[in-house]
This record gives structure tokens, sequence and C-alpha cells, in this order.
């Protein structure tokens, strides 16, 4: 018997990522009163968004059955701490590379979390007294306890009245496209949540599943309303690369910790190979970078599901240009910028809102000779979004810092699939689905596909607001 409370009819809520690139949540509750979460993303980026970390999650933690997680990024794992703190203590369910991913990542976001508590309660600067963090890395270890791996392909009943099963989506290692199957009391219906949906040319995985059958979809937009050049972006990199090294100066590439570090590095030693790039010192200033890249390197070794087939037991280390140095430590982070010479420079994080990529930013920002290279999506007002943009000057580490370097955006390195891509995705339905909800883009971006997808495909497309309820029966 179902519990009083239980819907009459199956229900999707959406908890986040509505509206902007950030913070995924999807609450999908049956009749039969299963409860699951899509993923459990932190806010990322303004204070705004932010600042919803800090609210009572929507629903009580504890009436939460399981959490689905499509990947192991932060905006799609990050808050699951603070549920498990705050109660939550069913299952995570997760392929084996993202289970081992957010072993490493939230650890980390929990230990960024307390450093930035104490350093605002040093220096002040917080209006809260004392300033606390989120979570703790406690915190963060004891959710890890609640992760249960489950392989691709693989039913599994997840909640009363709900199943889900993950198939690979090509944007990072393990991650997911999530299906779910949702009793109505009567039949079942299908919700298919794209996760961050990846790319046919990523360089290290498979591309992503088709979408199948479904009657409900859930498709991310980040780059809705935008095309990648791909070839185009790894010359512009490497024409860069030479043209800084000629000057005598630094390269400098802000990237995300998990995937986009690698297929930088995967794409360094492409143009080294090649010729196209000179024999520079390459350095990879990030522990949880280099954590991910044992990861990755264990994965290619053993033939994980989504990796590219060909690329394993070739015996190379596909992620070293041929001067790959790997810096654990802030003495090594710092010994960087004694050394003489032209280098790469690769850190964390993406969008440059913090971690030791700053440092090295404030010491070449103003350095004619050197330049910054961004790799990915820059969400709003974020300090890589402002350098993209043309700033002349940006904030950091309590201080403006002029901007003279060459600065040169490469979006089309992002592993998030393009408008095309977007669109070709949605195309291998067996069918129309009844309706397609486009979550994860800034307005413009969401709002330019549901268009498209409206248009060209003849679906209802909907750009759903934050906290909205709509029913999936």
């Amino acid at each position: 018997m179902a519990p009083p409370d239980a819907p009459a009819a199956p229900i999707l809520t959406f908890l986040g990522a509505a509206g902007t690139v950030t913070g995924s949540r999807y609450l999908v509750e049956s009749p039969a009163g299963g409860r699951v979460l899509v993923d459990c993303g932190l806010f990322q980026g303004v204070k705004e968004l932010r600042l919803r970390n800090w609210r009572p999650f929507p629903v009580p933690p504890g009436t939460v059955d399981a959490v689905v997680l499509s990947h192991a990024h932060v905006d799609h794992c990050g808050y699951l701490p603070a549920l498990v703190r705050d109660g939550f203590a069913g299952r995570v369910l997760a392929s084996r590379a993202t289970t081992e991913l957010a072993g490493i990542v939230l650890p980390d976001s929990g230990h960024l979390q307390e450093e930035e508590a104490a350093y605002a309660n040093r220096t002040g600067f917080s209006k809260h007294h004392p300033a606390l963090p989120l979570y703790t890395e406690a915190d963060a270890r004891r959710a890890l306890d609640s992760f249960e791996a489950v392989p691709f392909g693989t039913t599994v009943e997840v909640a009363p009245g709900i199943r889900a099963l993950l198939e690979p989506a090509g944007h990072i290692l393990g991650s997911a496209v999530v299906r779910l199957e949702v009793d109505t009391g009567a039949h079942c219906r299908r919700v298919v949540v794209s996760g961050d949906l990846g790319r046919p040319s990523h360089p290290l995985l498979r591309p992503p599943a088709p979408l199948s059958d479904a009657d409900v979809v859930l498709v991310e937009s980040t780059y809705g309303d935008r095309r990648h050049d791909d070839e185009g972006a790894v010359t512009a990199l490497a024409t860069t690369i030479r043209d800084t090294a000629a000057r005598g100066g630094t390269v400098v590439i802000p990237a995300f910790a998990v995937d986009r570090t690698e297929v930088v590095l995967f794409h360094l030693r492409r143009l080294r190979h090649e010729g196209r790039v000179p024999d520079l010192p390459v350095y990879v200033d990030s522990p949880m970078a280099l954590a991910a890249l044992a990861v990755y390197r264990r994965s290619i070794r053993r033939g994980d599901p989504d990796v590219r087939p060909e690329l394993v037991g070739g015996g190379e280390d596909l992620f070293d240009p041929g001067s790959l140095s790997e810096v654990h430590d802030v003495e090594g982070s710092m010994a960087i910028d004694r050394v003489h010479g032209p280098k790469i420079v690769i850190s964390a994080s993406g969008m440059a809102t913090g971690g030791r990529v700053l440092h090295h930013l404030a010491r070449v920002l103003p350095d004619r000779r050197c330049a910054v290279v961004l790799v990915g999506f820059q969400a709003e007002r974020t300090r890589g979004r402002l350098l993209a943009d043309g700033a002349r000057q940006v904030k950091m580490l309590g201080r403006y810092v002029p901007v003279r370097c060459e600065v040169v955006d490469l979006p089309s390195l992002s592993v998030h699939a393009d408008a095309d891509e977007l669109e070709a995705w949605l195309r291998t339905a067996q069918r129309p689905p009844e309706v397609v909800y486009l979550v994860h883009g800034e307005p413009a971006a969401a709002g330019a596909l549901a268009e498209r997808v409206q248009t060209g495909l003849g679906w209802t497309a909907i750009v759903p607001g934050l906290g909205e309820r709509v029913r999936i029966d």
C-alpha cells in the first residue's frame, strides 16, 4: 500500500539546473511512494546562486529513497555530503568510474569549504561570526559510504515504483544517461535524463548512447545556442602556444580537474608529436586533477566500457606530452614560477573561481608575453567569463589585477555537446517523446534549444522554472 503522502500521479520537480548551468537536482516521485533524486549538485558561480546551497533542502532528506548520479562533477554530486549529514540514509547509485571520481571530488570539496571558512575567519571579511563550511571533509567521506556502483546497462530497483538504468553519456569518464521507469499504477512511464551529454568527437570516450525510447526527456542545454569548431580550437591552441613561447612567456590553462585536464593533455601530446608546438615543460598543478588523471589511466588500462576501444592496450601514457611534471604540494606550485623560460601550466579551477590557478593568473595576467587559454564553458560573472569578455582588470586574492596578456577563449574544447549534437541526440529517439525539458543552461541557450526542438522536430519543448512541479503520467 502506498504511503498516505504519495502523489496520485508520478511527479517531477526541478530543484536545480533550471535557468542556470549549475546545481543539477531532479526529484521523481511515484504513486507507490518512491522518491528518487537524479543528481545532487552544488550551485556554483555567482553569490546569489551559491547562497541557494545554504537553504534547507526542499524536501526532508530522510524521505528520499535513493540518489542516482549522472557523473562526478561537483555541480551534479557536490551537495551529497550535506544531504547525508541532514538525514539522507539511502543508496547513491552511480557507475564504477563515477564512484571512483566522487571519492576524489567530494572530500576535496569539503576540504576547500573548510579552508574558505578558515580564511574568512582569519581575515574577517565574512559577515558571519564565525564563518562555517557548508560541509566538512569528514561529512564528504561519510557520504561516500552510501555509494553503490552499478554497471552500465543493468536495471536496478531504486525505490518503490521506480527503476533506473545507466548508459554511457560520453561527457566525462563514468558519465551516464539516466533512464528511469516509473510505475503509475496502470502502466510504466519512461523518463530519460541526459545528465551532461558528451560529444561524438570526445578523444577518449565513446559517443553517448542513443536516446531510444522515452516519454519524458530532460536534456542539458549548456551550448544550446552555438556550435563547436573542434579542429579550429586545436589549431588556435597550437598557435597560442607557439606565439607565447616565442615571446618567452607562460601559457596558463584554467581547466576543470576531471576530464578537461585529461583532454588538454591528450591534445598537447598529439600536437607535440606532430611538431606543431615546441617541447615545453608542462605542469599540472592540481592534486585533484592528478588524482582524476590516475583514475583515467586505470580505466584505459582495464578497458572500461565507455573508453574508446582503440586506446586500450597501447602501453603508452596518452597524457604525457613529453615533459610532464605533476605538482602535488604547495611548495611545488610556488616553485613553478621560479622556472625560467616558456612553459605551460594547467591548473584548476576551470572558470577561475578559486584554487591554485588564481596565483598563476595573478602573475601572468599583467605580463604581455604570457597567455591565458580558456578551454571550457565560462558561466556568467565568473572570472573566466570576465576574461573571455575582454575585461581589462579582474579582482582576485583581494586586489584588482590588470589584464595585459593574451586571452584566448576556446569553448570548442568543451566536452559538452553543442546545439547540432544535442539535436542529433534527440533525433535518436525511437518515437517523439511527449515533452522535452531543457535544463542545465543559461536562459538564452536553453531558450534557443527549446525553439529548435519545437520548430525542427515538432516536439513540445519547455524551459522549466526552479521548483516547478510537473506530472509525468
